[in-house]
């Protein structure tokens, strides 16, 4: 008996392993498609622009780009909260050029301390999403409508505190000037933060492999896990090496990670990130699940506020100003196309419930490449926005694709106790 006891145990064992590894697999082929397609796009552009100019993957352009990528891509994981919740916001380019003038007329022309001016420019994008939030989840006005209007008021806001053509310098050795400016050039913090994250990556999956294994779920191959880490390493490393060939590490660059990595861990391992899928997923059922819908959703386009003051820093950090042109640019111009396209052609989903903050980087990395390739072949804005308009229809398109797809293989959406269980675990 007891030897039959012991069979029957192994075959389950077995039996549990293959189905971890096929939902892995599973998973694999419907939820991690999009950015693998989006990595593959990537390198194709790379490649491309490599072959047409010898300078893109030069270490001075790569390291450029990175920093590029921090303004656009801090206002677009701030986009990637809201489109989680089946929304938009169409003010954070307004947002953050007034978190620009906000803190450089309260630095230069009042004299504030640079960190007390930092602090209130944030908390002021921090309330314009509380504002925008209050009115789409208690008043009922839909999230296009108070965002469209928000993006007029903020940047006629912005271009009353600049003047009519008042152009304001900030310190170009401050606290905001270094955003942009600060490099770490010493070999030992470049490659030690690309070993920390590696450990930290491989720690985390381990982690969460086991809690998933114990608790009956399925679950990753430690072999999955093992390469993933290894290709991380390689990435890391290589990221660092061409990195040190010019000025180093980019303070933007490692900022703009911090937040990527603190978001997505808000989003998939506490509570509170749970409650932003149930929402996406279906607001009735998050509802019958306990989920404060209302609440969700203002502290949504609280986030989306907040990051997009933080990017409007980073972009008077670029020019050392801000001047009712950049305001204008940034209300209703390319920093809010390129973050909402950042964040669709990244893999979030414009219809909610399905994307990560990741998904900022690797669009921030696609239209950031487009742009720099462009620059380097002398080739004119306008075919630029084309190009970027056509790789942005595409993601939508496919993003749309899969929906359809996935309703067509039955329903997909948790029932209001599958919400509640995943609520209180």
């Amino acid at each position: 008996m007891a030897v039959g006891q012991n069979i029957r145990g192994y075959a389950d064992a077995v039996r549990h392993r293959l189905r971890g590894g096929e939902a892995a697999r599973r998973g694999l082929r419907v939820g991690e498609r999009g950015p693998l397609l989006v990595i593959l796009g990537l390198v194709v552009i790379w490649l491309v622009f490599q072959g047409l100019n010898a300078n893109f993957l030069s270490p001075r352009n790569l390291s450029d780009l990175s920093v590029d990528i921090a303004a656009t891509g801090l206002v677009a994981v701030g986009i990637v909260f809201v489109l989680l919740i089946g929304e938009i916001d169409l003010s954070v380019g307004s947002v953050s050029g007034l978190a620009g003038a906000a803190f450089a007329v309260l630095n230069v022309y009042l004299g504030m301390p640079e960190w007390l001016a930092i602090i209130v420019a944030v908390v002021a994008g921090t309330a314009v999403g509380a504002v925008h939030g209050f009115f789409f989840a208690r008043v009922g006005v839909p999230a296009f409508v108070v965002t469209l209007a928000g993006l007029l008021a903020w940047n006629g806001l912005t271009l009353y505190l600049l003047g009519a053509s008042g152009t304001i310098n900030i310190d170009e050795g401050g606290l905001v000037a270094g955003l942009t400016s600060l490099y770490f050039s010493g070999g030992i913090i470049a490659y030690g933060l690309a070993a920390v994250g590696t450990a930290g990556y491989f720690l985390a999956a381990r982690r969460s492999r086991r809690r998933r294994r114990d608790a009956g779920m399925p679950y990753r191959p430690l072999t999955e896990i093992g390469v993933r880490t290894g290709v991380l390493a390689v990435l890391t490393f290589a990221t660092a090496h061409v990195l040190l060939r010019f000025q180093g590490v980019p303070l933007a660059l490692l900022i703009f990670l911090a937040v990527v990595i603190g978001s997505d861990l808000l989003l998939r391992r506490t509570r509170s990130g749970r409650k932003v899928f149930a929402v996406g997923g279906g607001v009735e059922a998050a509802r019958r699940a306990g989920v404060d819908v209302a609440r969700v959703r203002i502290a949504m386009f609280m986030v989306s506020g907040t990051l997009a003051a933080v990017g409007g820093l980073f972009v008077a950090s670029g020019l050392t100003s801000a001047s009712p042109t950049t305001a204008r640019a940034a209300g209703s111009g390319m920093l809010l196309i390129n973050a909402v396209a950042a964040a669709v052609i990244g893999g979030t989903s414009m219809f909610g419930g399905r994307g990560s903050a990741w998904s900022a980087l690797l669009g921030a990395l696609v239209i950031q490449s487009i742009a720099s390739g462009m620059a380097l072949l002398g080739i004119q804005d306008a075919v630029q926005f084309m190009v970027t308009g056509g790789v942005l229809l595409a993601a939508v398109a496919a993003d749309s694709l899969t929906r359809r797809a996935t309703r067509a293989r039955g329903p997909t959406r948790r029932s209001s106790r599958s919400w509640r269980h995943a609520m209180l675990h």
